[in-house]
C-alpha cells in the first residue's frame, strides 16, 4: 500500500507537466534570490531605536527627570548590514555613567552630542554613516531626597446620562509624593490626572489613571485608581427671607412678600444638607433708593456652591421704607 502511494505521488510529481512547474518555481526562486542580492547591496537611509540608560546612580540620589528610554538614530548603509541592526544584536543599550555628568551645582546632567555619537559610532560597522539623531536632548535632574505630599486632582471631561452628575471623585491613594527642587516643591500644590474622557455614565465608575507628567519633577506613584461616584439630580425649592442690603440707618425695609422661593436642581443625596439659610436673597438700597418705585428688584448674593440651575420666583416685589422707632 505505501509503495503504491510512493508511486502514484511520484508519478505526480515528476510528470511532464509537473516538471515544467517545478523548474518555473526553480527559475522564480533564483531571479528573486538575484533581485534580493542586488536590492541588499543599494545604500539605504533607515531609522534605529537605541536604548539609553543612566548608570552609577548613588543610593541617596533621586533620579527626577530621566534620561528617554530610546532614541533615534539615523543611519546610513548597505541593506544587508541594516538587516543586522533591525533583526540582529548588534545593536545594545548605550550606558551613561551618572558621576560623568551629574552636576551639583544646577542638579542636572547633560549627555553631550558628541559623546552620544562616540557611544554610537562604538556599536556600528565602519561603513557605517550616523544622518542623525532625532532626540530632545539627554538631560537628567536629580537631588537627594527633597520631597512632599501633594493631592491629586481629576483633570477631564466627565459627562453622565441626563438625570446624572459627577457628585464627587476619590483617589487611592489620595497623596502622592513629589521629588524635585526646592523652588519646584514650593510651587506644586497639587498633581492632575492625564486628560481622562468618558461620557454617557450612570453608575460608579473605578479606573486606573495615569498622572500628568512634570518636567523635572519625579511623582510617586505616577498611577492611581480614581473613583467616579454619580449621583441622581433632582429639582427642588425652599422659601428663603428677603433680606435688606445697605440700608441707611434709622430706615428699615418691607417687602411683600417677605419670602420667596428659590428653585435649583441638585443630588439626591446631597438635598438632606441644604437649608433656607444656606441662601441670601437680598433687595439692594442702593438699586432703588434714590429711584423710588412701587417695586424693588431682588436677587440671589449666596448659595451652595454645587447647586444647578439657580433662580428666583419672582424677581421684583412691592416694599415700604420705614423710620426706626
Amino acid at each position: 500500500m505505501l509503495k503504491r502511494i510512493l508511486h502514484i505521488f511520484r508519478n505526480f510529481l515528476f510528470g511532464t507537466a509537473n516538471r515544467e512547474f517545478l523548474i518555473f518555481l526553480f527559475f522564480l526562486a533564483l531571479s528573486g534570490a538575484f533581485w534580493l542580492t542586488i536590492s541588499l547591496n543599494d545604500t539605504y537611509e533607515q531609522d534605529i531605536a537605541v536604548p539609553v540608560r543612566l548608570v552609577g546612580v548613588p543610593r541617596q540620589v533621586v533620579i527626577t527627570d530621566d534620561l528617554p528610554d530610546t532614541i533615534k538614530v539615523t543611519v546610513r548603509d548597505k541593506g544587508f548590514t541594516m538587516l543586522t541592526y533591525l533583526y540582529g544584536n548588534e545593536i545594545r543599550p548605550i550606558q551613561f555613567k551618572y558621576s560623568s555628568y551629574a552636576n551639583e551645582q544646577t542638579m542636572k546632567g547633560v549627555v553631550p552630542v558628541a559623546d552620544l555619537q562616540k557611544a554610537l559610532y562604538a556599536q556600528l560597522y565602519n561603513s557605517s554613516k550616523i544622518v542623525a539623531i532625532k532626540t530632545d536632548g539627554l538631560e537628567f535632574g536629580f537631588n537627594y531626597g527633597q520631597h512632599k505630599r501633594v493631592p491629586i486632582r481629576l483633570n477631564g471631561d466627565i459627562k453622565f446620562n441626563r438625570s446624572f452628575y459627577l457628585a464627587h471623585s476619590r483617589f487611592w491613594p489620595e497623596y502622592v509624593t513629589v521629588y524635585g527642587s526646592k523652588k519646584q516643591l514650593d510651587s506644586i500644590q497639587y498633581v492632575t490626572t492625564q486628560y481622562l474622557k468618558m461620557s454617557n455614565l450612570e453608575d460608579t465608575v473605578y479606573q486606573i489613571v495615569n498622572l500628568k507628567k512634570i518636567r523635572g519633577v519625579k511623582i510617586k506613584p505616577m498611577q492611581v485608581k480614581v473613583g467616579l461616584y454619580p449621583d441622581i439630580m433632582t429639582e427642588e425649592s425652599m422659601e428663603v427671607k428677603i433680606e435688606a442690603i445697605n440700608m441707611p440707618a434709622g430706615k428699615m425695609l418691607r417687602t411683600f412678600p417677605s419670602k420667596v422661593k428659590v428653585s435649583f436642581v441638585v443630588g439626591a443625596s446631597q438635598y438632606r444638607n441644604i437649608h433656607p439659610e444656606d441662601f441670601k436673597v437680598v433687595a439692594d438700597y442702593n438699586d432703588f433708593g434714590n429711584t423710588p418705585s412701587d417695586k424693588c428688584t431682588i436677587y440671589i448674593k449666596k448659595a451652595p456652591k454645587y447647586i444647578r440651575h439657580l433662580r428666583l420666583s419672582i424677581d421684583q416685589v412691592d416694599y415700604l421704607i420705614e423710620e426706626n422707632g
